[in-house]
């Protein structure tokens, strides 16, 4: 899976929201500089999360943006699909190949594999909300592969042949 810069900027803009204090809120500018992202860039992002309904603002000297729900009600893939550039359904439209569309839309062996690894990603992002990546990596790692199961030191098997 890639994450692009959009949905990688956009869930570090909604972890900045999510170490804030009750009642503290972030303006545009503290979040782009935070970030290191232009202005304009974080106001595209924080116009997506706020119509998506993560985000919330207010106007005037003490405005700013703040999370629209508590953190640990937020969920990655939720985050992920309002951000997301690349939607699964149109894989097969975005086929990059000489010709216009895929010539395998009705039987497809690479298509299954596809979804599959975009379900197991899916399922993944809906078991960690925002609260969770809150932390430094270390923290946020380990809590990771606990969710997970991971263990890091995975020996790919080899085949006998």
């Amino acid at each position: 899976m890639k994450i692009s810069a959009q949905e990688e900027y956009g869930l570090r803009c909604l972890v900045q929201l999510a170490n804030l204090g009750d009642g503290e809120t972030l303006t545009l500018p503290q979040i782009a500089e935070l970030e290191g992202i232009s202005a304009a860039n974080a106001g595209k992002l924080m116009w997506l999360l706020n119509k998506a309904g993560f985000v919330h603002s207010t106007r005037g000297t003490k405005g700013g943006y703040f999370l629209a729900r508590p953190a640990d009600e937020i969920y990655l893939n939720e985050i992920i699909k309002v951000l997301d550039e690349d939607v699964l359904s149109s894989h097969c439209d975005s086929y990059t190949g000489v010709k216009e569309k895929c010539v395998h839309t009705g039987d497809c062996g690479i298509r299954p594999v596809i979804v599959g690894l975009h379900e197991i990603v899916e399922n993944a992002l809906s078991r960690i909300t925002l609260a969770q990546m809150v932390g430094n990596e270390s923290k946020v790692d380990a809590m990771f592969h606990q969710i997970q199961g991971i263990h890091k030191t995975i020996e790919p098997q080899r085949v006998a042949g």
